[in-house]
């Protein structure tokens, strides 16, 4: 198991530079729990598109970033390996311990958010979805296409919330598989995913589209490919700002946003051995 080098500054300080998550976590309950770290749980880094703007508005909290791209993607798996997948990784989470916890995955969230707040109901937890809401009514009966993994697009999640906003707007789906592995190997800016697009969008271009919705946190790293396939004038759509809100929002309502003035830390883990996997959720930070 692969660990960034953005350690937490405080537990460093237990016994001088460290660089084995698996020291730190047993100091980390001796802190504060307002200073405890959130967690942020994806199928692999895509996920990183969410917690871009976790620290956007919470720029003094610690963040403990999970990517599961030993077992990517979750979009074509069925509901039940992803749900088993999920709450195994939000347990161990808890034995952290953190303080809050995102699911930034779609296709987790549709599997195993209800189950999780079931087991920790004092928990903030918040899951993603697509952001069909704002898509839908931005303008008056907009044509939205919806781009999302096949599991996504099949689960019930989905269809509520589809049937909401049906009235307000005409709704496209259109199941994506391949495209996040695109984002996993680091091929954002690629030839081949430029390709990929055409291919996938063809239908959709030439004005028949007012907006996209990215339905995988994968997909906003090529947004700007979307966009320029997709054609001039087309609003593009994501959940990760309002996920992120939600969960400041929920901590503060527990009183557990962090008090400290200080920059907060990153921490990166992923399943996957290959130490590429870190580098490229720290560039994506950065994007």
């Amino acid at each position: 198991m692969i660990i960034g080098n953005a350690i937490l500054e405080e537990y460093n300080n237990i016994q001088g530079k460290c660089d084995r998550y698996e020291f730190v976590t047993e100091h980390i309950e001796e802190f504060d729990l307002i200073h405890r770290p959130i967690a942020v749980f994806d199928s692999g880094v895509g996920g990183v598109s969410v917690l871009r703007e976790l620290v956007k508005i919470m720029p003094n909290e610690h963040f403990l970033y999970f990517g599961d791209s030993a077992n990517a993607p979750y979009g074509t798996k069925s509901t039940e390996e992803v749900r088993s997948l999920t709450i195994s990784k939000v347990e161990e989470f808890m034995e952290v311990p953190v303080k809050g916890c995102v699911i930034a995955c779609n296709s987790a969230t549709s599997a195993a958010v209800r189950i999780l707040r079931e087991m920790y109901p004092s928990l903030p937890l918040v899951g993603i979805e697509p952001a069909l809401k704002p898509a839908a009514l931005y303008k008056r009966d907009p044509r939205v296409l919806v781009l999302a993994t096949p599991m996504t697009i099949k689960e019930d999640k989905f269809k509520f919330l589809f049937e909401r906003f049906e009235d307000k707007a005409t709704i496209y789906r259109l199941p994506c598989p391949g495209l996040m592995e695109y984002v996993e190997e680091g091929k954002c800016d690629s030839y081949e995913v430029k390709n990929f697009l055409e291919k996938l969008l063809a239908p959709y271009r030439g004005g028949s589209i007012d907006a996209v919705v990215l339905g995988c946190t994968h997909y906003p790293f090529v947004a700007d490919k979307i966009s320029q396939v997709i054609g001039p004038g087309v609003s593009i759509f994501d959940g990760g700002e309002g996920t992120a809100r939600e969960m400041k929002r929920r901590l503060s309502v527990k009183g557990l946003l962090t008090d400290s003035m200080e920059p907060g830390k990153v921490v990166f883990e992923n399943s996957d051995d290959n130490p590429d996997k870190i580098r490229l959720c720290e560039k994506l930070l950065k994007i």
